[in-house]
């Protein structure tokens, strides 16, 4: 699956996290509540008339945004060349691009100052925490042993403009991007000026644009219209693939290793900087996709 429901999987996996550690946190202050355990401490602080379970999950809340916030401007810095070069780019936050420690060292950071001044939120604000770090990277960790384990380039066969048969699995031996979409999809549209560029300035990986469910001559017209040349464009006319990999909506794109194992997935419009940013982790290429791209290191 790459998805649930309309959601992108990783995005519900991190809502479900924020969920369980707000859980775990009012449960421990209810539990030292009805103890007494943190009643006389409370009672000496500013917010002393607010209960201590909400007291920690507003915190957690706060120390959730802030991390989101801090992970998206880490990673618009650190590809700030690409989002210049389309600078609306950068409210584009479905592209995937966070720098992920940053954020977590930034709500860390901001959980910890709030327990300075509030010391009788720590044991219901640390809890939440660890127990919603935990089922993150155990949620994580699962999607990523089920998909390098299972998820492969599929045998679906398709057709290309000329009418050939092929299969994905016939292109396997190097890194590949296969990318879901459709002319009457506006976001297709949108990102298909990146993922041409990137196509022509990383040719050691392959890019694979399969067209759910119209016909060559609408293809055609509309690759024409938009001055757009692609190599390696395929009809897949009653979305079989789309169905088998699990995809809820276009744009979709795969991210595919030299193995033939899927490495990463987006579901949505790609920036530049998120699609170089994927593209160096299936093929450490050097990252620019245009003359105004940053180099990878």
């Amino acid at each position: 699956m790459l998805s649930l429901g309309p959601f992108p999987l990783p995005a519900a996996l991190l809502a479900v996290s924020l969920i369980i550690a707000i859980l775990v946190s009012r449960q421990f202050a209810t539990r030292l509540s009805s103890g007494g355990t943190t009643s006389s401490i409370a009672s000496a602080e500013p917010d002393a008339h607010a209960s201590p379970d909400r007291t920690a999950s507003s915190v957690i809340f706060d120390m959730f945004f802030i991390g989101i916030l801090v992970a998206r401007l880490a990673f618009v810095l650190r590809w700030l060349p690409a989002y210049m070069a389309e600078p609306w780019s950068v409210l584009r936050i479905g592209d995937g691009g966070f720098t992920w420690w940053a954020g977590l060292l930034a709500a860390l950071g901001w959980g910890a100052w709030k327990l300075r001044q509030r010391p009788g939120r720590r044991v219901p604000l640390i809890a939440g925490c660890v127990s919603g770090l935990l089922a993150w990277g155990a949620l994580l960790g699962s999607m990523w042993l089920m998909h390098h384990s299972s998820v492969e380039l599929p045998s679906t066969e398709m057709t290309t403009l000329d009418d050939e048969r092929v299969t994905l699995s016939e292109m396997s031996g190097r890194p590949l991007v296969v990318n879901l979409w459709a002319t009457w999809c506006p976001p297709c549209r949108r990102e298909m000026p990146v993922l041409a560029k990137g196509q022509q300035s990383t040719p050691e990986v392959g890019f694979v644009f399969v067209n759910q469910g119209e016909g060559p001559e609408q293809i055609r017209d509309y690759l024409q219209a938009e001055g757009l040349a692609l190599d390696n464009v395929l009809l897949d006319p009653f979305s079989s693939l789309m169905n088998e990999m699990g995809a809820r909506g276009l744009p979709t794109t795969l991210f595919f290793g030299a193995d033939g194992r899927l490495v990463d997935f987006h579901m949505g419009e790609l920036t530049q900087a998120g699609l170089a940013s994927k593209l160096k982790a299936i093929a450490g290429s050097p990252g620019p996709i245009s003359p105004t791209s940053p180099e990878v290191p």
